[in-house]
């Protein structure tokens, strides 16, 4: 399968990226969590590499046709599912319709289930390539007080960031794939996804003082509608804890992975 990772060793865990569908953006949580578990991922359809476009017949379920293909090709009958933001809501959608193949699930930073876009994200959705460097400009205001209090110093937060402006700029997104994500969104019932979870279920959420892309709140309510499901902070950030400190998103994950696997 082309764009598709497989790293590491140990229990299966499936890293599902966010919104702007690439894999390499979470290169630090794939390294880091490398070392504890066998890491696979992928980048999501619509991207270039992925091999993939939305089936207009399948609609969201075409992601649920990518988690099966690259579970196929590493020979898994189940793994752990870890989504990101909206990848979270992609890894509910398949623990609730796949049961039988999720060993845990992981929803890291994951927008509420009843989430609706805000008026700025309509704005950007009447003219995804033509308001994407808008977006582009924005993210610094959106995530960089999160990169300054996960980092101790100017230069730790400057290199941090220049190496990931450098995944980035190496590894571009589709703006119109990331619209097309959205609006698939509306398609979902993700209320009645929650009450057909059975994994163990794991809800990492940053500092709400420091997500500034989705209310910590809304995803602390997945533990109120997944039975059993547990909540844990990840400390001095926000809505990307696991690029920003990935050595500790990993401790916190692969003991999670390897008690639902054994």
């Amino acid at each position: 399968m082309s764009d598709m990772i497989d790293v590491g060793s140990g229990p299966a865990v499936v890293l599902i990226p966010g919104i702007q569908g690439r894999w390499e953006w979470m290169w630090p949580a794939v390294d880091a969590l490398e070392r504890r578990c066998r890491v696979i991922s992928f980048s999501l359809a619509e991207n270039r590499g992925s091999g993939r476009r939305v089936d207009p017949a399948r609609g969201f379920d075409t992601y649920l046709d990518q988690i099966e293909e690259v579970m196929t090709h590493a020979g898994l009958a189940d793994a752990a599912v870890c989504g990101v933001s909206f990848g979270g809501l992609v890894a509910l959608h398949w623990a609730a319709r796949r049961p039988e193949r999720t060993r845990a699930l992981v929803l890291v930073s994951t927008p509420s289930p009843n989430w609706k876009p805000a008026a700025r994200v309509d704005w950007y959705l009447r003219a995804p390539r033509l308001l994407a460097p808008v977006f582009a400009a924005q993210s610094p205001f959106r995530l960089g007080p999160e990169i300054w209090r996960a980092h101790d110093s100017v230069g730790d937060r400057l290199a941090f960031s220049g190496r990931q402006v450098a995944r980035v700029a190496l590894s571009p997104f589709s703006p119109v794939g990331m619209a097309e994500r959205v609006r698939l969104m509306s398609t979902v019932d993700f209320e009645a996804d929650c009450r057909l979870v059975r994994a163990p279920t794991l809800v990492l959420t940053g500092e709400p003082g420091l997500d500034r892309v989705v209310s910590v709140d809304g995803t602390r309510s997945y533990t109120d509608r997944i039975a059993g499901a547990h909540h844990a902070i990840l400390e001095r950030t926000g809505h990307i804890g696991l690029v920003t400190r990935p050595d500790r998103f990993a401790e916190m994950v692969a003991p999670f992975v390897v008690r639902a696997a054994a």
